[in-house]
């Protein structure tokens, strides 16, 4: 078994055990290349048993978390069916091993963004909506002992989300002014707005677009885009009751079941 199969599958073990392993980036010399390999492997074993994609995910979208990981560059992660809680609104934390939540904005494309020179224009012009969503992020590395390369080849520390149903257009709102607030228990734990992403989560997305499109595997109408947190990340365990609130949108519940 090559290692790049080797370190995907032992993190498909810890996804499904909940048991947590030891960082993986001196394996691979905390190499980014090496990083999407390993997310590759991880990515076909959950196609294997029929999780299906649905979207993609960005993280590391705060200009202060890339400085403290060393990189100049967001990174991203694939989103399956199963990581959908949209429709109970409840989150399973059995399998999870130290679970944190994330106000955010979603954009859904009603086109196909096949283009090779992407640009903003063209972007805009493919998103049909824009929703409020809460995501669950977990790290299968001990501890959230990580950095840029643990983190992408653990599906960008990807676990579960909730896009809420109403939503806007570009036309409707500005993704850079959304103001977000984000309560656990009925207490205020986190608060930002759009520009806490890239200076605008259609930044996030553009870089996410360019990036498909280099690797030959371009965005496709219908995906789910989730652009990146608006605010700092809140731990949650067994019997949280999340709440997030972007105003322009109906508030979002989240629980910890």
């Amino acid at each position: 078994m090559s290692l790049h199969k080797d370190l995907g599958k032992q993190l498909f073990d810890s996804l499904n055990s909940g048991q947590s392993i030891a960082p993986i980036r001196d394996h691979i010399d905390n190499n980014v290349d090496a990083a999407y390999a390993v997310q590759k492997e991880l990515v076909a074993l959950r196609k294997e048993r029929g999780e299906k994609v649905v979207g993609k995910k960005i993280g590391l979208t705060s200009f202060a978390v890339q400085e403290q990981l060393g990189v100049d560059q967001p990174d991203y992660g694939i989103l399956f069916d199963t990581m959908d809680v949209s429709a109970s609104g409840t989150f399973d934390t059995s399998k999870a091993i130290l679970p944190k939540v994330e106000g955010e904005l979603t954009f859904v494309l009603g086109k196909d963004i096949t283009a090779s020179n992407i640009t903003m224009a063209m972007l805009k012009d493919a998103i049909s909506e824009i929703h409020a969503s809460i995501e669950i992020v977990d790290s299968r590395v001990e501890g959230w002992n990580i950095r840029i390369s643990d983190t992408i080849a653990d599906n960008a520390s990807g676990s579960h989300f909730i896009i809420g149903k109403d939503f806007k257009t570009l036309e409707e709102m500005d993704p850079s002014t959304a103001m977000m607030r984000l309560y656990k228990n009925g207490e205020l734990e986190s608060e930002g707005t759009g520009k806490a992403c890239m200076d605008n989560p259609l930044n996030a997305a553009l870089w996410l677009a360019q990036k498909m499109a280099d690797q030959g595997e371009p965005l496709t109408k219908g995906e789910v885009l989730l652009s990146g947190a608006l605010g700092p990340m809140v731990p949650v365990v067994q019997g949280d009751e999340i709440t997030l609130e972007i105003d322009g949108f109906e508030s979002i519940a989240l629980t910890c079941s």
